[in-house]
């Protein structure tokens, strides 16, 4: 997967989130994905390092018989030149990838690291799922059309 030179991203969560889901590009297979997230909350609650919330949700989407991978390697590129390798936590049927915290709060870092993921690769779609003291679930989208 490599990243493109593009224009400006189109955002979109929190309160500039559509309130029609109809139109989100993957909303069924997010759905499971998010409920996969909240079994695994519920079950282990908060306090684990991220790597153990990471293989639970995979072993929740295995369950579910949705094909996932985890650490998906993403090259970056420059003038035609790899100038760095990121890996995404766990990328799910090849259209969402889900980037897992373990952190007191998302912060606006985090976003831009999956915004980032979205622009490295083909995929349109990211779940920013963070297993802190309250769960917290953030949807980003950027259109293929503008990479």
């Amino acid at each position: 997967m490599y990243l493109r030179k593009s224009a400006s991203p189109k955002i979109i969560f929190g309160t500039q989130m559509k309130t029609d889901f109809q139109d989100f590009k993957c909303k069924e297979l997010t759905e499971k994905i998010i409920k996969a997230f909240y079994t695994v909350y519920n079950t282990l609650g908060y306090g684990f390092l991220e790597k153990v919330y990471e293989n639970a949700i995979m072993i929740e989407l295995k369950k579910e018989g949705i094909s996932a991978g985890s650490q998906s390697p993403i090259r970056v590129l420059y003038e035609g030149e790899v100038i760095g390798e990121y890996f995404a936590d766990i990328l799910v049927d090849n259209k969402v990838i889900v980037e897992i915290k373990a952190a007191k709060n998302l912060v606006e870092e985090n976003e831009a690291q999956l915004l980032n993921y979205l622009k490295a690769t083909e995929v349109e779609v990211g779940l920013l799922l963070n297993f802190g003291v309250k769960p917290e679930v953030r949807r980003k989208a950027f259109n293929n059309l503008r990479k």
